[in-house]
Parts: C-alpha cells; sequence; structure tokens
C-alpha cells in the first residue's frame, strides 16, 4: 500500500471465529489483505437490491419492513410466510417451515437485513429460509439473527456500525461469509486503526489523504466514494511509475559504446541498395534508432509496429550501424522457427546488397558439432550478428565485443531475460537495446509496464503490400465452411499458397488429424505439410524450407507459424477454432498473410455460438486490421491484472481498483510525480516501491 502496510495479524483484532472465516474464505491472515479487499459497489442509504431484476438464484441480501405475516397449517408441515417492503420499493416473501421461534422476532413492522437465494414464482421475488438480522434500536447489544449474519453481532451494536451511514459497502462474497459479515470485520479493524501517516513527501492536490482514503472507501461519507476511489487508484499508479522511474535512473547510470554513423560503412551501402524505398515512418524510427546508437547512454528503446510494416529491416540496418563501429549484435527471437527464418533473411538481404557482415543462427537443438562451431565463431569475433532463441542467454555464450541488443516480439520475453543478454557486453559497457513488436501496446500499458523504455511507433505498410481481407466461417454455417475450402484451392490453382493453422497438435481438430484428412480427402492431389512444436529443428527448418520454395501448397500448423514467418506467396490462411486465441495473437497470425504484392485473404472458423462473448471477439478481429484498435479492444475484454501479468481474483489481483483503458489521466499524472520524486528524493521513492506486491515487483522485472 505505497509505503504503509498493517501487518496485525486478524486473529489478534476480530474474534477467533471470524478471523478462521477470513482464511478459509480468502486466505487472509492479516489486516492489511482485509483493508485491501475493497467493495464491488455500494448501496445508498435507503436503496435496497431490486429482487425482481435479480437472475434466478442469486444471493442477495437487503434490508426490509415486515409487512404483514402469514401461518399456513399442514399439519406436520407448518409454514410462515413473511411478507416484506424491501428499500427499493419492491417486495418478497420469506418463507420458513416449522420455525415458530422466527415468528416471535420477525414481527409485523420489524426491520431486518435478509440474506438469501432468489428465486420467482408468478412474478413474486421469494427466499426461502433466507439468514436474517433483526435491526433493533440503539442499546441492545444482541440482536435476533441467523446464519452467516449472526456474526455480525460479534461486532457489537448495529446502530453503532451502521450509524447513519449514507453508503453501505457491498464487498465481494463468498458461499463461505458474506458482505455484511466482510463489512463487521473492516469496521473492527479501522476501528482499532491509529492514524495512518502520509507516506507521499506532499498532498496529491484533489485528493484525500492516505488515511482518509483508506477508511472512506469502506464507510463513504456524504460526498461518496469517488475521492477515496482516486487516491487508491493513484497510489496504485504511483507504486508502478515509480518502479519504472526508479529503472530509467538506473539507466542513466551505465555507459554504452558510442556507435555513430559512418557514411563509407555497411549501414550505408546496404541503404542505398535496398530494391525499394523506405517509408516516411521507417525514416523517421531508424533516425531515432540511429542517434541513440551514437551516445554513450545505453539505448533503451521500443519499436512497436503493425504486422508487416518493416520493423526487421529497420532493425537491420541498426544492427549495421553497430557492426561498422567494430561491435556484435544479438537478435534474441521467440522459436527456433523463427530464428532460422531471420537468419536465412537477413543473410540473403546481405548479400544481394554485396555486404561482407555475417550472420549466424544459435538455437537449443542445433547438433552439437554446428552449435560448438557458432559458439567458437561468436567469441572469437568472426561473426557479427547472432540471432537465436533463449539460447543465446546461457552462460555458455560468449561474445567478443557485443554492443547492441534487438529483442523481437518483446513479450515473450522478459526484463530479466533481455538483462541477462545486456550483461555479456565487454568490460563496465552495457550493449544499447531495441525491443520490437508487432502487437500495439495501449498507452496506458506503455506508460506503465514499459515506462523504462522509449517508444517509436510504425503504422503505414510498406508500398505494394495491399489491406488483408477477413471473413468469419461459423461452423453452424456448414456452406460456409465448404466455400473456404473451395478458396483455398482457388488460390492454389492460381499458383499461391495456404495455411491452415489448429489449435492443438493430437486429438479432434488437432493438426495431426487435420493434416490426413486434407491430404487423403480434401486436397489429395496437392501437397500438404505439417508443422508443430514437437518436430525437431531441423524438421521445422527443412519444412519451413521447403514451404518457402513453394514445394508445399497447404502448410498445417499450430501457432508456430504465429510470428515472423515471411513467406510472400502464401495469400490464404484458415484459423481453425479462432475462438480458443487471443485477439492479438489472431491479428499476429492474420500476418503471416499478406506480406507479397497479392490480394490475400484470412478466414476465422468458428464453433463459437453467435451473440456469445468468443464470437462477437472474433467478429471484431475480422472487422478490422488497424492493430492499435484491437489493442484497445483486447484490453477491454481482458482484465486489468492478465495485461500486468497477474490475476484479478482473491489474494492475487495486484491492481485491484487502477482501470487500465479509463484512468489514463490518473496514469499520466502519477508518471509525472513519480519522475520529480525520484529527481527529489530517491531514498523514500525506493522505500515506496518496496512496498508493492511480490507479485507486481517480479513481474515488471520480467516484463
Amino acid at each position: 500500500m505505497l509505503g504503509w502496510r498493517d501487518d496485525r495479524q486478524l486473529a489478534e483484532v476480530l474474534p477467533a471465529k471470524e478471523a478462521k472465516a477470513l482464511k478459509s474464505a480468502f486466505g487472509y491472515t492479516r489486516c492489511w489483505q482485509v483493508l485491501e479487499h475493497y467493495p464491488r459497489r455500494y448501496a445508498r442509504h435507503g436503496e435496497g437490491t431490486d429482487l425482481a431484476a435479480v437472475e434466478e438464484g442469486d444471493v442477495v441480501t437487503t434490508i426490509g419492513v415486515v409487512e404483514r405475516v402469514e401461518f399456513i397449517d399442514k399439519g406436520k408441515h407448518k409454514i410462515f410466510r413473511f411478507h416484506v417492503a424491501d428499500q427499493s420499493g419492491g417486495r418478497f416473501v420469506a418463507t420458513y417451515f416449522n420455525a415458530g421461534y422466527v415468528a416471535r422476532v420477525l414481527t409485523q413492522g420489524a426491520r431486518a437485513i435478509f440474506s438469501g437465494k432468489v428465486t420467482h414464482f408468478r412474478g413474486q421475488a421469494q427466499m426461502q429460509h433466507p439468514d436474517y438480522l433483526v435491526l433493533t434500536g440503539p442499546g441492545k447489544e444482541k440482536q435476533p439473527a441467523t446464519g452467516s449474519l449472526k456474526a455480525l453481532n460479534e461486532y457489537g451494536s448495529l446502530h453503532e456500525l451502521l450509524g447513519d451511514r449514507e453508503w453501505i459497502p457491498v464487498y465481494p462474497a463468498s458461499a463461505k461469509i458474506s458482505s455484511w459479515r466482510i463489512m463487521g470485520a473492516v469496521w473492527e479493524i479501522l476501528e482499532t486503526l491509529p492514524k495512518i501517516p502520509e507516506p507521499l513527501d506532499y498532498h496529491p492536490f484533489g485528493m484525500p489523504s492516505f488515511d482518509q482514503a483508506i477508511r472512506l472507501i469502506h464507510a463513504p461519507d456524504e460526498r461518496g466514494p469517488d475521492g477515496p476511489l482516486l487516491r487508491l487508484k493513484y497510489n496504485e499508479a504511483l507504486g508502478l511509475a515509480l518502479a519504472m522511474a526508479l529503472r530509467r535512473a538506473d539507466n542513466l547510470e551505465h555507459r554504452a559504446p558510442e556507435l555513430p554513423r559512418i557514411d563509407a560503412g555497411l549501414h550505408t551501402a546496404l541503404l542505398e541498395s535496398l530494391p525499394f524505398p523506405l517509408t516516411e515512418g521507417q525514416q523517421q524510427m531508424l533516425g531515432q534508432v540511429s542517434g541513440d546508437l551514437s551516445r554513450a547512454r545505453p539505448m533503451s528503446r521500443l519499436l512497436q509496429g503493425e504486422v508487416g510494416s518493416g520493423k526487421t529491416i529497420v532493425a537491420l540496418l541498426a544492427m549495421l550501424q553497430a557492426v561498422d563501429n567494430g561491435r556484435q549484435c544479438a537478435m534474441l527471437v521467440p522459436t527456433e522457427v523463427l530464428a532460422a527464418q531471420h537468419a536465412r533473411s537477413l543473410t540473403r538481404t546481405l548479400a544481394a546488397a554485396g555486404s561482407s557482415a555475417t550472420v549466424v543462427a544459435l538455437t537449443g537443438s542445433m547438433p552439437t558439432a554446428a552449435k560448438r562451431e557458432a559458439l567458437l565463431n561468436i567469441v572469437s569475433g568472426q561473426v557479427d550478428i547472432v540471432v537465436g532463441t533463449h539460447a543465446l542467454i546461457q552462460d555458455t555464450v560468449e561474445f567478443f565485443d557485443l554492443g547492441f541488443v534487438v529483442v523481437d516480439e518483446q513479450h515473450r520475453f522478459g526484463v530479466e531475460q533481455r538483462d541477462q543478454l545486456r550483461s555479456k557486453g565487454r568490460g563496465d559497457f552495457t550493449p544499447h537495446l531495441l525491443v520490437m513488436t508487432a502487437t500495439p501496446i495501449p498507452r496506458t500499458i506503455a506508460m506503465t509496464v514499459f515506462g523504462d523504455l522509449a517508444i517509436s511507433t510504425l503504422r503505414e505498410l510498406p508500398g505494394g503490400r495491399k489491406p488483408i481481407q477477413s471473413a468469419l466461417v461459423p461452423e453452424a454455417r456448414p456452406a460456409w465452411v465448404a466455400r473456404a475450402w473451395s478458396r483455398i484451392r482457388e488460390e492454389i490453382l492460381a499458383g499461391r499458397q495456404a495455411y491452415v493453422v489448429c489449435p492443438r497438435i493430437e486429438g479432434e481438430g488437432g493438426v495431426l488429424e487435420m493434416h490426413e484428412h486434407l491430404q487423403n480427402e480434401l486436397f489429395p492431389d496437392l501437397s500438404v505439410g505439417l508443422l508443430h512444436g514437437r518436430l525437431r529443428g531441423e524438421e521445422k527448418d527443412a519444412v519451413m524450407a521447403d514451404f518457402s520454395r513453394g514445394g508445399i501448397d497447404v502448410l498445417v500448423a499450430t501457432t508456430v507459424i504465429e510470428v515472423g514467418v515471411d513467406v510472400p506467396n502464401a495469400t490464404v490462411m484458415l484459423v481453425r477454432e479462432s475462438e480458443l486465441f487471443g485477439v492479438s495473437q489472431l491479428h499476429q497470425l492474420r500476418g503471416r498473410v499478406g506480406r507479397g504484392g497479392h490480394e490475400s485473404l484470412c478466414l476465422f472458423h468458428t464453433l463459437a455460438l453467435p451473440g456469445s462473448t468468443s464470437f462477437d471477439r472474433v467478429s471484431a478481429v475480422a472487422a478490422t486490421s488497424d492493430g492499435f484498435e484491437l489493442a484497445n479492444l483486447d484490453l477491454a475484454q481482458r482484465q486489468e491484472g492478465d495485461v500486468l501479468g497477474t490475476s484479478q481474483s482473491g489474494t492475487a489481483r495486484t491492481v485491484k481498483l487502477l482501470n487500465l483503458l479509463e484512468d489514463y489521466p490518473v496514469i499520466e499524472r502519477a508518471n509525472e510525480d513519480a519522475a520529480l520524486m525520484v529527481g527529489r528524493d530517491r531514498a523514500r521513492a525506493e522505500r515506496l516501491v518496496a512496498d508493492i506486491e511480490e507479485q507486481a515487483r517480479q513481474y515488471l522485472e520480467k516484463n
């Protein structure tokens, strides 16, 4: 909690039974965990739950007054029906069987809290045997109560607890513990909590103090919960912003080799020999990267761009600038397929330009002899550019003089892994760093998770590339499915190639089954290839090389082809069961076609039913190819905690209140304040960051 945490044991503050219940329900053992169990909404004084509007079977808690009591005697079965008017103006019936004691306390005119499962009969809301707590006048210690509400008696008079509150918190509850019971525990903790000192060296303008925010989020005054909610969101944003500001400050302490552009070098030679002009965006990005490389401060830059926007050629030109200065470059990629392809394409591009720069691939599955030779060439300085997977990070890999690190598809790697590679620089020098992604990042995520990086953005596509057409193919429309297969055949007959992507290797709908089906039944006259993650490295390389040469008509693959694979002649893709993939993943897959000058098509097959969330998500991807628009859609449909690498449920939540889609002003303000604080009082900033939950720290370190 930004420099403060109530570390008291729950068992020291709450009744033993209540402390045990909170541990059983949520795993909580300390007071700070309960204080961070924030209300999910609030009920205003005089406002109840509209029972007519709740879903059948929902468990609700409401306050009502008994208008009349109906008794039905059926011999052995005596039924008591209490007709209750709730505070929303609605009415419901609470029914109890063989419970005469209830009638003695729930008399006509009695005001009580009811909590139970709601059903409806002939339009009338009903509860059977709901828990209740009678709200008696002040001065009475114990109120008649049953079930989960009985526990509220543990916290003294409800008139003290509720008082004249205008806002009643409604907490995320469970089958084991109700919202009211949680409210009682929070009230007891706050009653025994001394005033909390302000952890910051300033009071955020327009916000309550930290002490007020903690108390008022659980018990808002007449002004409502907006003020304390804003302050606590700000605290969460500031914690993340301080972590990034400290990382930026640390980066300024490091030295990097100065790698200025050399006019007569390999960089210039390749630039002048390219068969196509760089786009305006590429030129701008190259200028930024080139300028960063020429400085003695390590570059830390994120290059984000649409699928196919030409990031790789920018990276290659930047690497040649480093090579011109006698330094080696490392390009870290997520898959062996991509490592092999990048090594081939970079070598091909350099050879076409008559460049003397050398490239080698390094992967974990390389034959021992080939790997030994590659390692020897790297450490002796005979190789200029090394393209590799996680194998690059291993201790056995030593560079002669590493000056520049490029990380492709940064979301597959973390800061920890990037730093491991950067630690392989010569002497005290820290290599420059360029990380690239084809998954556009919403600006709020860029400010939090990537706040330590300068950001460059490529939006335009190189000339000659045509937009990819997309279409939905529901399994429920057999004619559409048949047409999709026909469309693939048409492209093959026109001399093009196709991908069929499956969500799994084995089982129904897997690549093994699909490959057999296509080769033996649908396309027996065509060449159908197979690619998945269980193949050996050399097998994957052989398949991709064959596909690139045009020897395979239809490639059935898993998502190993998701990033970086570049076959200009592939013009159609069918993604099977596309509802099983995320928005960004579908966008990445679609980017494997449309890489030449031909019209291209991506077909999203789905088993999802129209109107379902999954169907709508895939429809949205098919409707637009704008990666930045899809990035916001992805963020809107995912929980913010998932974006930050955490779960949004229970104790695992790290960012509990901050909405990364809507709270840009708060995040922007926190980033500005964090930068000022690190410059003004670094020691305080470090103390505040030390309090970020371990999961958040680990994520920021690894991502």
